[in-house]
């Protein structure tokens, strides 16, 4: 059973940074592509960023490049997602995803995401 533990959220400043993580279970981790979407309250789910098996290729949402990194270990089976220079429009429940998926739709299967909340 594909399992996906999503953690690293919490409440930050508009300038802040934090780093969620995403542990993976249930699958060969090293196999597959994972991505990042997120979904902010009211609104619909938005892909932020992508990489590919052994991180070799990523992709980035317009609104996201150049603030975050995306990244994995694929020895812990752990995919990262580093975000710098958080605004208030970051804030969002943050969900992993297996696969190299670029577009606006929620991960199927899904962890419980983990909320960041950006706000002074």
């Amino acid at each position: 059973e594909v399992q996906l533990k999503e953690s690293g959220g919490g409440l930050v400043q508009p300038g802040g940074s934090l780093r969620l993580a995403c542990a993976a279970s249930g699958f060969t981790f090293e196999s597959y592509g994972m991505t990042w979407v997120r979904q902010a309250p009211g609104k619909g789910p938005e892909w932020v960023s992508s990489i590919s098996r052994i991180g070799g290729r990523s992709e980035y949402a317009s609104f996201v490049k150049g603030r975050f990194t995306i990244s994995r270990d694929n020895v812990k089976n752990v995919l990262y997602l580093e975000m710098n220079n958080l605004q208030p429009q970051d804030t969002a429940v943050y969900y992993c995803g297996k696969g190299f998926n670029i577009g606006n739709s929620l991960p199927v299967p899904q962890g419980q995401g983990t909320q960041v909340t950006v706000s002074s």
